[in-house]
């Protein structure tokens, strides 16, 4: 078993869950807690694969995934920030709107065939480092290093610039940010609307990256509710949150390995052929983000791990409170 080729795999894959949670980290980071990620990465995984069959262009197929899942994104910001309606409950109906979105407009898209791929290619000097290299920087997608370059980024600007202070503070404190003069709706509804891009982007990474140009209604496979629960296990940090996409992008290249016919550390795989341990094996990563799920719905493990002390509470202007 090859574990340079799993981790260089894990770290393709894990783009996606990482473009997917540090979109979803930002819009919880504004105190707004969207259950739709799921939703949004199929919207983008449809919109970017239909668009590049359309226009043979996947730089215009990718910008139309981030837009039209980020104005998606906005039915859940009114919802939740001026109707005052229940973030979870609005988070679940963005997810099954979604679904049927993607399934309607991306009706036939499963025959379409094969598309233009965004272009890979490896880093000079640098993936020549050894296992660094052959892993980071060997023959991955132009999206896989535009993720390295988002984390650093990401954790800029939330804790070294102004706007990223005005960000926790409405995450935090609404009622002292709306004191400042800082508008609190307003920048719920951005980072709402940058969650959404995000989650578009993570969507049409599959098609047009990971996936060899294709799309089905099972594109995402529960990417986004995995994304949600990274969230939760990186405590709203950045860098947690890429060294949990990779780690999380590796487990699942190694369980489809690992079901191989290969030797396994000296020995006869046990797992070759069998079907009751593949479906175990599968069920890992999602048992794991329930667990998570579960355990972050806690308030007071969600205080402990760092979770923005308004997150899913909805801010009326006057009131007293957060």
């Amino acid at each position: 078993m090859d574990f340079i080729i799993i981790f260089q795999a894990g770290v393709a894959t894990g783009t996606v869950l990482l473009f997917a949670t540090i979109g979803e980290l930002l819009t919880e980071r504004s105190g707004v807690l969207n259950l739709g990620v799921e939703g949004m990465m199929l919207i983008g995984a449809m919109t970017g694969f239909s668009v590049t069959v359309a226009t043979g262009n996947p730089w215009l197929g990718l910008l139309a995934a981030m837009l039209f899942a980020g104005l998606v994104s906005q039915i859940h910001a009114l919802i939740t920030i001026t109707l005052h309606a229940d973030q979870v409950v609005s988070g679940l109906a963005l997810t099954f709107l979604g679904t049927g979105i993607s399934l309607v407009l991306g009706e036939g898209l499963s025959k379409a065939g094969t598309v233009a791929l965004l272009p890979s290619f490896s880093v000079p000097l640098l993936s020549q480092i050894p296992i660094l290299g052959p892993v980071f920087f060997t023959r991955q997608s132009i999206l896989v290093y535009i993720g390295y370059f988002l984390v650093p980024v990401t954790w800029y600007f939330i804790n070294r610039t102004r706007p990223g202070l005005h960000l926790r503070a409405v995450g935090e404190y609404p009622a002292a940010a709306d004191a400042l003069g800082i508008n609190v709706h307003g920048m719920r509804y951005l980072y709402v609307f940058i969650g959404g891009m995000l989650a578009g982007l993570a969507g049409a990474t599959i098609s047009l990256a990971v996936a060899p140009g294709w799309f089905s209604e099972l594109t995402t496979a529960g990417q986004g509710w995995i994304a949600v629960g990274l969230v939760i296990f990186a405590q709203w940090d950045p860098v947690r949150a890429a060294v949990g996409s990779y780690a999380f992008g590796a487990l699942r290249r190694l369980i489809l390995d690992i079901q191989g016919p290969t030797v396994l550390f000296g020995f006869a795989n046990p797992f070759y052929y069998n079907p009751y341990w593949g479906f175990f094996l599968q069920m890992l990563p999602y048992a794991f983000t329930v667990i998570v799920l579960v355990i972050g719905s806690r308030e007071a493990i969600r205080k402990r791990l760092g979770s923005p002390a308004a997150l899913g509470n909805t801010y009326i202007r006057g009131e007293r409170g957060l």
